[in-house]
């Protein structure tokens, strides 16, 4: 590939501040650097405002998964895709529902385009990779990619994203990559049943317990489980935020770094609303009505440094244990939790994380003095409410999913679940 050029006139016609004008310097520096460091994009990708536009997301988000652009292959015949295809109607149905993922004025007949090439994509992905399953709600994390970089790109994307499990090197330095990562949760959320699935959420209570056990005993105590943030990890938030701009700026923060990070801006977004879940009455349906309803309003910026933090403070290496204690039960593949502790360590991205973090910490130290303790975040452990048996409903995608909604309804028979509200 030639040498990447950044815009004349600012981005995409804009006048951009001095500021932003260095980051997308940097940013082309580091594509045209030979080999492409990889590890500026994926800061430039993490610090404040992200990729900045979609044009540069079409050149860096593929590096960021390793995907080679230079020879795309193109989607095969639409006929040949839908023809005898079990997923089909189901994939169709999911995505006729999907208006409002698409730009408001967008013209009918560039919208219905899109939807039809949003099919294909999706058949050709399941149909290369037999032992995927289609679940509700990936058509929403396809659709991004979609908008963004075009058909083509993003069928590559997003079948290696799904599925592939390699190594790379880094600056001659042979590292986990953070694809292989990514295979066991993109894996885990299209199994066939919910075996792979129950660890991902179980990670959820841990965070919030860390950072404030007062919210996290309420919660415990109104029994409301984690099923509420089941949209937001499976879509990548993009069926729960309504202005696209924040979706992708979430997409730029999720491909940089560790394939858990959303459960950790999950987390995040509970502990921002921390007044909210405790003025709320404490049972279930209450406090699952609240915390299903994600505000437009959210200071993004600040919730993704604050996620790093809490990543840098309490990696899932450390979770892992706590996660499998608290649901007793249920039983997560070794190789899994070897890889996560493999790449809270050894992970480009989570170095940069670490080294952000410490930063900001030296920052504060120089500022208040040296009774900062080791957690910026975490708040003095309150009385506990006994720990229930099982933290939360666990993800469980596609069949598993009506599995898992029909097991919540019999111990919440009179409660109405909205998973995708």
């Amino acid at each position: 590939m030639g040498r990447q050029s950044p815009p004349r006139n600012g981005v995409g016609g804009h006048d951009f501040d001095a500021k932003k004008k260095r980051k997308v310097a940097e940013i082309y520096q580091a594509l045209n650097s030979d080999p492409i460091n990889v590890a500026t994009l994926r800061r430039m990708a993490i610090s404040e405002g992200g990729l900045l536009t979609d044009e540069i997301r079409c050149k860096v988000w593929p590096k960021l998964l390793s995907v080679n652009t230079d020879d795309l292959p193109p989607l095969p015949a639409r006929k040949e895709l839908r023809e005898d295809n079990k997923d089909y109607q189901q994939v169709l149905l999911d995505v006729r529902r999907s208006l409002r993922r698409f730009p408001p004025g967008m013209p009918d007949d560039q919208r219905e385009g899109l939807q039809e090439e949003l099919i294909d994509i999706i058949l050709h992905v399941l149909q290369r990779n037999p032992q995927l399953h289609y679940y509700q709600g990936y058509h929403d994390i396809v659709v991004t990619f979609l908008l963004v970089v075009g058909d083509r790109l993003a069928t590559a994307l997003v079948e290696k994203l799904s599925t592939h499990h390699l190594r790379y090197s880094v600056g001659g330095e042979s590292q986990l990559g953070v694809l292989r990562l990514w295979r066991h949760l993109c894996r885990d959320f299209m199994d066939s049943t919910m075996d792979n699935t129950k660890h991902i959420l179980n990670y959820l209570m841990p965070i919030i317990d860390q950072v404030n056990p007062e919210v996290h005993d309420f919660m415990q105590s109104a029994e409301v489980g984690t099923i509420f943030a089941l949209s937001w990890l499976i879509t990548w938030f993009g069926h729960v935020l309504s202005d696209f701009r924040h979706v992708v700026r979430l997409y730029d923060f999720f491909l940089a770094c560790h394939p858990l990070m959303p459960i950790y801006f999950a987390a995040v977004i509970v502990l921002h609303r921390e007044q909210e879940v405790l003025d709320c009455e404490c049972d279930m349906a209450s406090v699952h009505h609240l915390l299903s309803q994600i505000p437009q309003d959210l200071p993004y910026e600040s919730l993704i440094s604050k996620a790093g933090d809490l990543f840098v403070q309490f990696p899932p290496s450390e979770l892992a244990k706590e996660a499998a204690q608290a649901a007793q039960a249920e039983r997560t593949a070794a190789s899994t939790f070897k890889d996560f502790e493999l790449a809270s360590v050894q992970q480009r991205p989570d170095t940069v994380l670490r080294q952000r973090f410490r930063e900001r910490l030296r920052g504060e130290e120089r500022l208040r003095g040296e009774e900062r303790t080791k957690s910026i975040l975490t708040k003095p452990r309150t009385n506990r409410f006994v720990k229930l048996a099982v933290m939360g409903l666990t993800v469980a995608l596609g069949a598993a999913a009506l599995a898992m909604v029909k097991s919540a309804l019999e111990w919440a028979p009179k409660f109405q679940l909205q998973i995708f509200p």
